[in-house]
């Protein structure tokens, strides 16, 4: 889609992304997380900024390789291995017979090593896929779609988001001075003289974010009347005891309530009632603590066609993966059995799901160019 380079909505990249991880906490197959990740990673190359944040990607892609080494490990080391083409055999070493089904060592199967990369992959997968949300969406432009209500605790959880992105631009900056000046840089010695100046300056940002904070005015609030403020605290433990109660009927339908006048109600019938309730008491509440908030918003962000876009092509990509589920069942191709060594297959709906996981690369509108008011 052509159109001038700008910023997409946080929200935007957040809902495809999390569509995408729940396509991918669907399946155990290999060849579907594989190509699920390989649509986020091109995703990001196309659409990603200059922002500190968005280095970050390759910290997430190392601890997605890092998940699925320790599944295949604890599956080779601890767990018992299953199946019969033996790769290889370790030393076993000997336990209390209390420790049924528990081994340290023995053999060591192609069936098992395949089980443990599917459980492994599928996790790593998820992990890619917010990877990619955070090196796309802007964790300051995250804060200022939060209702008014929500001010405070979205100023903490932002500022922990961002503090990851950091921390990783910090090591790089060092370690790039110190490879300049011809200092140890690799290794555990390089690791142990780079761990000071990044405290150092984590502390240093620390102090500069609370004294901004504290310029702006951060925790004031308008003077609120007494009844309002229960009212609003009604509203809100209210809705999210009703949602809570509705979620409960959703996943067990079966139990029966007598209710007064009602008679008897059987919790699946009253769930989406408890639901919808909740979502308005929620909503109503958030509104009239939004209220005692007293905070303006300079250039709110824009909610267009692109970043309907993205937001669809992550549902799609979700809704056709639990289609697939749905349609096949066992034999859907998701979850493959774990002990056998034939090659999986690739379900038509679920290929379609990874193709619509590829669209906002070319849905939506390139970044803007590095220092530009848009890229930050």
């Amino acid at each position: 889609m052509s159109g001038s380079p700008r910023t997409l909505h946080p929200v935007a990249w957040w809902g495809w992304a999390a569509g995408v991880a729940v396509a991918a906490s669907r399946t155990t197959n290999l060849v579907l997380l594989l190509l699920l990740a390989i649509a986020a990673g091109y995703v990001v190359a196309a659409r990603r900024t200059e922002a500190p944040w968005a280095s970050a990607y390759r910290v997430f892609l190392r601890i997605a390789l890092v998940i699925v080494a320790i599944r295949v490990a604890l599956q080779a080391l601890v767990v018992g291995s299953g199946g019969a083409t033996v790769l290889v055999v370790l030393p076993q070493l000997p336990l209390p017979a209390w420790l049924t089904g528990v081994r340290v060592g023995g053999p060591v199967t192609a069936e098992a090593v395949l089980a443990a990369l599917g459980d492994g992959g599928r996790l790593a997968a998820v992990m890619v896929c917010f990877g990619a949300a955070n090196a796309l969406a802007s964790p300051s432009r995250l804060l200022r779609t939060l209702p008014r209500a929500l001010h405070e605790l979205g100023v903490a959880v932002v500022v922990a988001l961002s503090a990851a992105p950091q921390l990783v631009t910090a090591v790089g900056r060092v370690r790039r001075a110190r490879r300049l000046r011809a200092l140890p840089h690799r290794g555990v010695r390089g690791a142990l003289t780079i761990i000071g100046p990044v405290l150092e300056e984590a502390l240093d940002r620390a102090m500069t974010t609370a004294a901004a904070l504290d310029a702006r005015g951060y925790g004031r609030r308008a003077i609120v009347p007494v009844g309002r403020r229960r009212a609003t605290a009604t509203a809100l433990l209210g809705g999210l005891l009703s949602v809570v109660l509705g979620l409960y009927g959703l996943l067990d339908g079966s139990t029966t309530l007598h209710i007064g006048p009602l008679g008897a109600v059987t919790t699946g019938t009253l769930g989406p009632v408890l639901v919808l309730a909740g979502a308005v008491g929620c909503v109503v509440g958030l509104r009239m603590g939004g209220r005692a908030v007293v905070r303006t918003r300079y250039r709110p962000d824009r909610f267009l066609l692109p970043e309907w876009l993205a937001l669809a092509s992550g549902t799609a990509c979700a809704g056709l993966f639990v289609a697939t589920a749905a349609l096949g069942g066992v034999d859907s191709g998701l979850a493959p059995d774990p002990w056998s060594l034939q090659p999986p297959g690739l379900p038509p709906l679920a290929a379609l799901g990874v193709l619509c996981a590829l669209l906002p690369a070319h849905l939506t509108p390139p970044p803007p160019p590095a220092g530009t008011p848009e890229d930050t």
